[in-house]
């Protein structure tokens, strides 16, 4: 077998051909060549001794036994450690190396209890056991070796020096106790006396303040009375005030729902007429206009008929039209003829006269032609100097005016004095 494993407790060496310096292993496994490499095994495991020092005088040279417990161990993580360990404790049982280590102990704990007094010793422990502790450590991690810890166990003396010295002390205590009872007994009479005074200071003083208090009480419970009472008078008005305004809000909701019931019944009555004008379209106007479409037709086709039987008599229609057109334009000239000769009589037996009457029967219709553009304006403004007349007579006044200004212009025009002419059926104008 050439490999070798050991546990976390313990650390194999490995020296040998190519092991210079030797291999050490703790907690693991190597390859071990036979014959020319070696292997060697040391524990790591922690060990217990129980360190005793006996009759060791202490500095004032009182001889007193002292017991210790210690741990320690052979450190594997640190290589130095282990090295020097293995230097010094390879190839010895775990016996050996622990009688080795309790030997060294002990040496430190003599030392240590030699400098010390048993007072010291006695009412610190715990300072003796970090002397020790640390003594011990920094001489044994030399040989490789942790002090895990170190505990005083026991001290005892075979002179009594102990149990004197607690007597001495338990005498001590007792006094210190009595003196102690007696000064707490007149301090705690002072404490009362004063304690009383207080008392009654204090009673005087808290009967003041509850007056005080009693006093700022009525006043504040006056205070917030009259704000409760203005609170519950603004809470009523609040109150009253929400239910108007509740009442409201519900007469609001239920007018908005009437509004839409309304408009409801509002939508479902113009569906009805729209449903009942669909319907009447259906039933009656569309019968109707189909009725009045065949009417139509039928009157399409009588007048296409008439049109057609009319259509033959138009030919002689139109004959007999042209033979009374010519006939009648015959009878006019005709009757315009004599007539002319009439007036052609009638002037030559008048000659002035006619031409009157004439121009007397022409001038309405000039009075009319010169009060046209009158009667087309729309609106007419007049200024007066102050003068004359305003209005509707000025207005016909300059209608008759332009009227009396026509027999002048007739005179020039023709050389008859129309005023003083005879129409035939008068005897002067």
């Amino acid at each position: 077998n050439m490999f070798y494993t050991c546990g976390p407790n313990e650390a194999m060496v490995v020296s040998g051909l190519c092991r210079s310096p030797p291999v050490m292993i703790s907690g693991g496994r190597v390859f071990v060549l036979p014959c020319v490499q070696k292997i060697q095994r040391i524990s790591l495991n922690t060990l217990t001794l129980n360190v005793k020092s006996d009759k060791v005088y202490t500095r004032h040279g009182v001889p007193i036994s002292v017991t210790g417990i210690a741990q320690m161990k052979i450190q594997g993580q640190n290589k130095q450690m282990l090295a020097a360990a293995c230097q010094m404790f390879m190839g010895k049982s775990e016996g050996e190396i622990a009688q080795i280590a309790l030997e060294t102990l002990e040496g430190h704990q003599r030392a240590i209890i030699a400098h010390l007094t048993v007072e010291e010793i006695y009412r610190d422990r715990k300072k003796f056991s970090e002397e020790v502790f640390k003594v011990a450590s920094s001489d044994l991690v030399n040989m490789g070796i942790s002090v895990v810890s170190y505990t005083l166990k026991d001290v005892h003396d075979d002179q009594d020096y102990l149990h004197s010295l607690g007597k001495s002390r338990t005498a001590q205590v007792q006094k210190d106790a009595r003196i102690g009872e007696a000064q707490f007994k007149r301090d705690a009479v002072i404490r009362e006396a004063h304690a009383m005074q207080e008392k009654i200071s204090a009673q005087y003083v808290n009967e003041i303040q509850m007056a005080k208090a009693q006093r700022d009480y009525e006043l504040k419970k006056a205070s917030y009375d009259i704000e409760v009472n203005t609170k519950k008078a603004e809470s009523e008005m609040a109150y009253q005030l929400q239910v108007a305004k509740t009442k409201q809000r519900i007469e609001e909701e239920k007018m908005q729902v009437k509004v839409v019931e309304r408009s409801q019944q509002i939508m479902l009555q113009e569906q009805e007429i729209t449903r009942r004008e669909k319907e009447l379209e259906a039933k009656v106007k569309k019968p109707a206009e189909a009725e009045r479409y065949r009417l139509e037709k039928l009157a399409e086709a009588q007048r296409l008929t008439v049109i057609t039987k009319c259509s033959s008599l138009f030919l002689s229609l139109s004959q007999i039209k042209g033979d009374a057109e010519a006939f009648a334009v015959e009878a006019k000239g005709r009757a315009e003829a004599e007539q002319m000769a009439k007036k052609a009589e009638a002037f030559q037996q008048y000659k002035e006269g006619a031409m009157v009457d004439m121009l007397l029967e022409q001038l309405p219709l000039m009075a009319e032609e010169i009060s046209r553009p009158l009667a087309q304006a729309q609106k007419i403004t007049m200024i007066s100097s102050g003068g004359g007349e305003v209005g509707a007579a000025q207005l016909t006044g300059e209608v008759l005016d332009i009227m009396t200004r026509l027999p002048a212009a007739v005179e020039k025009l023709t050389g008859i004095n129309i005023s003083q002419v005879r129409r035939p059926n008068q005897r002067c104008v």
